[in-house]
Formats: C-alpha cells, structure tokens, sequence
C-alpha cells in the first residue's frame, strides 16, 4: 500500500477532550483543517456528522489512508493512537512499539480513558452542571478525581522528565492534560506538570483549537467564581441532556 501525505479535517470543540487532538497535531507539525462542532446547536448529532462518529461526540478525525481511501477516527484516545503509530516515525512524543515506554504510555493512555476523564467529567458536571445540588454526588466524584490524582502524582514524583512516561512528552500526557475544578494545593507535581505540558509551543497552540482555552485562568478562582463561570453554559448542558434523552 502506498503511503500518502497527510489529509486530516479534525472536527472538535473548546473542552477538554476536544483540545488533545489539535494538541497532539501541531506537537507532531502536521497540516490539518478545522471544523469547529457547536454543541449547543447540537451540530454533534446531525446526520453528516454521525456518519464520520456514530456516536455524535467531539473529537472526531477524517483522513486520506494508506490505501487512498477516506478513513474515520472517533474517540480522543483512538485518534491519539492512530496519529503517532503514522505520522511519529521518529517517535517524537512516542516510544517504538518494541519498547517498554510504548506499553507504559498505553498503560496510563487507557488509565485517562477509563478513569481520570470519566470521573473529572462527573466532578465537573455535579459540581458545576447539575441543576440541583446533589451532595453525593459531588463527593463522590470529586474524591475519586483526587484518588486519581494522587495516583498521577506518585508517577510524577518519580519521573526525572517531570513527564508521566520516561523522558519526553507524550500522548498519555496529552490525554491526561487539563484541570477539572478538584483544587490541586494537595498535588504539586501534577500542577507543575499542567504549566510544563503547556510550556510546550505545539501543546500551547493547540490548546487554543478551535477558540481560546481558559480553563487554566481558572485555577484560583474561588467556588462562587467558578460557579458564576460555569452558569454561562449550563443551560445548553441540560438541554443537550433532554435532547440526548430523547433518541
């Protein structure tokens, strides 16, 4: 099969799984399109859409593949893989596929995917998203996010790179890079890991994909700070539920 150059049109939104793909992009130089999907219009559920991610969430990824047809990548972590196994031949921010690094990097890869996202995610909306205060919930999700957060701050004590997995940047950083509203006075190394990924030109471009990021200003916000931030959107959240609740 013949190779051919990249063809990719990324179609995303300014949250946090949105933003690791165009961060993973221009960490590795590569030339790509943008469609910004706007979630409160729920762009993510028409029908042209759903036929690139059936599943009607951002991030989702086109490009040209090695047999010349049209390829489709959904889910962040799908993409993640698929952008450094073809396009980081010299493993840039990867590790061959030989390698112990490269089986580590998946370890905390699928950690992000099955844990520290869901659970940041649940903080985040009970805290922030819920039209009513459920205490419960709110601990519940808020104290696993902070168990998963130690766990990612005992790996980065150890790390001599300041990096999760060896000594470079890579897509377990990338798919673990952001801050959900859990403060992080108790987790020194994961908050200078969340300055050092972004200190990164490709991270701190592509952060910024489609619209600016601004979750970082918001780290020392108070409680009533964030909640006065976060009522901006939480009405189209609730909507998108309703919409969502009747397909």
């Amino acid at each position: 099969m013949a190779d051919t150059k990249p063809n990719i049109h990324l179609y995303t939104a300014a949250t946090p799984n949105g933003i690791k793909v165009s961060m993973l992009l221009e960490e590795l130089g590569l030339p790509y399109e943008v469609t910004a999907i706007e979630l409160g219009k729920n762009t993510q559920k028409e029908p042209w859409f759903l036929e690139i991610n059936p599943n009607g969430r951002i991030p989702a990824l086109t490009d040209t593949f090695t047999d010349g047809q049209q390829i489709r990548l959904f889910e962040s972590g799908s993409i993640l893989q698929y952008l450094v196994d073809r396009y980081d031949p010299e493993h840039k921010v990867s590790y061959p596929r030989e390698s112990r690094e490269y089986w580590e990097v998946n370890n905390w890869l699928f950690w992000q995917m099955g844990g520290l996202g869901p659970m940041q995610g649940q903080a985040n909306h009970f805290a922030r998203y819920c039209p009513e205060k459920i205490q419960y919930g709110i601990d519940r999700y808020q104290n696993e996010t902070r168990r998963l957060y130690r766990v990612m701050e005992t790996q980065l004590s150890k790390s001599t790179s300041g990096y999760l997995v060896g000594d470079r940047c890579t897509i377990a950083d990338i798919s673990c890079w952001d801050w959900a509203g859990v403060s992080l006075d108790d987790f020194p190394h994961v908050n200078a890991w969340i300055d050092k990924v972004v200190s990164r030109p490709g991270c701190e471009k592509g952060r910024h994909v489609p619209k600016p990021h601004t979750a970082l200003e918001n780290r020392h916000k108070t409680e009533e700070e964030l909640d006065r931030v976060a009522e901006q959107t939480r009405a189209w959240v609730q909507q998108g539920m309703k919409e969502d609740a009747k397909k």
